[in-house]
């Protein structure tokens, strides 16, 4: 068992002064608390033995730093990448009819959203959804079913309003 007062006592007593540090080695306050953190995540999986070194600090520093910088490696093999191949195509945004499909989606209950998207965008078959589900066969195939024709109800009225809109 981690001890857990000791370790409430060294982060309170040390989390400002790594947190300064790495703060002025990345230049980026989010970014040095994020490092800081999974530092103190990894201190804390592994307290019985940083505990008991002689400056558990030092190690937790060490730590943070070396997160960060890996970090900001990350970053600047992305930014050498993207200006080596250039700028991605532009993505066009959905069209109305997606956005119709996915909004007429959002009022579906969730267990006949979840299988009409696992059945029709990811292409499982029947009893793999009902797997994934863990839903028998049969009501899978009834969640289809049903959920076809609750889109069909909801995508012919919205249909019918831009009919009458027009």
């Amino acid at each position: 068992m981690p001890d857990v007062d000791g370790f409430d006592e060294f982060y309170r007593g040390s989390r400002q002064r790594l947190l300064g540090f790495v703060y002025v080695l990345t230049g980026d306050r989010v970014e040095a608390q994020d490092a800081v953190q999974e530092a103190y995540i990894r201190a804390w999986q592994r307290w019985s033995t940083v505990s008991q070194y002689d400056e558990p600090e030092a190690w937790v520093r060490v730590v943070a730093s070396r997160i960060a910088v890996s970090r900001w490696r990350s970053l600047r093999s992305r930014a050498r990448a993207y200006l080596r191949h250039g700028a991605t195509e532009t993505v066009p945004g959905p069209g109305t009819d997606t956005v119709e499909v996915v909004a007429a989606l959002r009022r579906l209950p969730e267990e006949q959203r979840v299988a009409i998207a696992l059945y029709y965008l990811v292409g499982m078959p029947v009893a793999e959804v009902a797997r994934e589900t863990d839903a028998p066969v049969g009501t899978v195939k009834a969640r289809l079913s049903r959920g076809r024709a609750a889109l069909a109800g909801l995508l012919a009225v919205s249909d019918l309003e831009e009919a009458t809109d027009a």
